[in-house]
């Protein structure tokens, strides 16, 4: 087979988007998302494997800065797009379009990659580890009450129309985005997914609406949702789908969940990506009909370990020696001696014995503080070399809040 990989040309973007959406179903897109997501493609990170004139492969990136354990945002190349035609399958392609990406990533600069898997299993060869989960629920409303902090009641809330407070609530979001890591530090352009409204996203619900949280004229928080309303011989059984939530304090917070659960005709409230850590489950009156569900979210790579691990903080005071295994980024792969605490780090190589052997993918699953590294070592894939090391580590890498990825891309 003779292909040829090379950069997307705009005049070409239509055909390349057109076999990336028949390598996941041949199902289109609504326009208006695929016309939010042609204005979103970054060409100078987009290519595509063709083999004469038909594309049988696509990979992108988008350009982010992800938020760390520490508050710091860091450069970091957000993996989108990536599919190979069924016709060519396990014949190099992805490996080759990995290969080029992850060389550009390190090219520019970038010390992290990240990605959302259609099937987790396919990254992990790239070292991709996973890196956040996400929670989701079905709340029986009829039957679950919330406890609300004090507070609660001077919150104001009232409907707006969802474009006319898209800035509002952006900075809402942006103040939270140092406060979580994994959050995602959204450029010109991002700022209308959020409010992509298409009528096949909806699950036969309503338009999209939002209700803001005021408190002294000031937009402290927001709600994005849709209501689906339903009945039966028994009356209404309505459900409201939560799309995003972000508030700047608890009890700003806890108003719009109270709102949520008290919407009339309705009885389940959907949640469908929220941190594992999420605070109302500290207020519902009985967890049990929550309907609690984990998934995975957003595995990470480190591209650079030593800038990697130098951009964020660490629980507490750490200084350990990584022994690296990276056979697809080989300029990774060796002993690294970390040092750092909750004022900042470093990291540089050594030549010095090694207190923990591990992949990158293992140090990219632990990065954000959200998987253990003794899990991790408890599974046989961080292996300990030192006595004690292990622990150590794992309480430095520790985060106070559980790493999120708000939404895909």
């Amino acid at each position: 087979m003779t292909t040829e990989l090379r950069g997307l040309r705009p005049a070409e973007w239509d055909d390349w988007y057109d076999k990336l959406e028949r390598a996941f179903g041949g199902v289109a897109e609504p326009a208006e998302e695929r016309e939010l997501y042609r204005d979103l493609t970054e060409y100078e990170r987009s290519i595509g494997v063709w083999d004469g004139d038909e594309c049988i492969g696509t990979a992108g990136a988008f350009t982010f800065r992800l938020s760390v354990p520490g508050g710091a945002l860091v450069p970091t190349a957000g993996v989108t797009m990536v599919s190979v035609a069924a016709t060519h399958r396990r014949r190099g392609v992805l490996s080759e379009m990995m290969r080029h990406q992850l060389d550009d990533v390190r090219g520019r600069g970038e010390p992290l990659a990240a990605l959302t898997a259609s099937e987790p299993d396919i990254y992990g060869r790239f070292g991709y580890g996973l890196a956040t989960q996400q929670l989701s629920a079905e709340i029986d409303t009829s039957r679950v009450r919330l406890r609300v902090p004090q507070g609660t009641d001077a919150v104001r809330l009232r409907f707006a129309e969802p474009t006319a407070v898209r800035d509002a609530c952006e900075a809402v979001y942006a103040r939270n985005v140092p406060r979580r890591p994994g959050m995602l530090d959204r450029r010109p352009g991002w700022e209308r997914l959020p409010v992509l409204d298409p009528e096949s996203g909806r699950d036969g619900g309503s338009p999209l609406q939002c209700v803001v949280a005021e408190r002294d004229g000031e937009v402290v928080g927001y709600a994005r949702f849709h209501n689906k309303p339903e009945w039966d011989v028994s009356g209404p059984r309505g459900t409201i789908v939560l799309r995003d939530t972000e508030a700047l304090d608890p009890a700003a917070s806890a108003a719009l969940w109270r709102f949520l659960f008290d919407i009339d005709l309705t009885s389940t409230l959907r949640v469908r990506n929220r941190p594992v850590d999420d605070a109302w489950q500290h207020l519902v009156s009985d967890i049990r009909r929550c309907g609690l569900r984990l998934r995975d979210s957003l595995h990470l790579r480190p591209v650079d370990v030593g800038a990697a691990l130098e951009a964020r903080t660490y629980a507490t005071p750490v200084e350990v020696v990584f022994e690296v295994e990276d056979a697809f980024c080989p300029w990774n792969e060796g002993r690294w001696r970390l040092t750092g605490d909750g004022k900042g780090a470093s990291c540089e190589r050594t030549e010095d014995d090694a207190d923990l052997a591990l992949s990158v993918r293992e140090l990219g699953a632990a990065y954000l503080g959200g998987v253990s590294l003794a899990s991790l070592g408890a599974a046989g894939r961080v292996r300990e070399l030192r006595e004690g090391a292990l622990v150590e580590a794992s309480l430095a890498f520790s985060s106070p809040v559980a790493p999120w990825l708000p939404h895909g891309f």
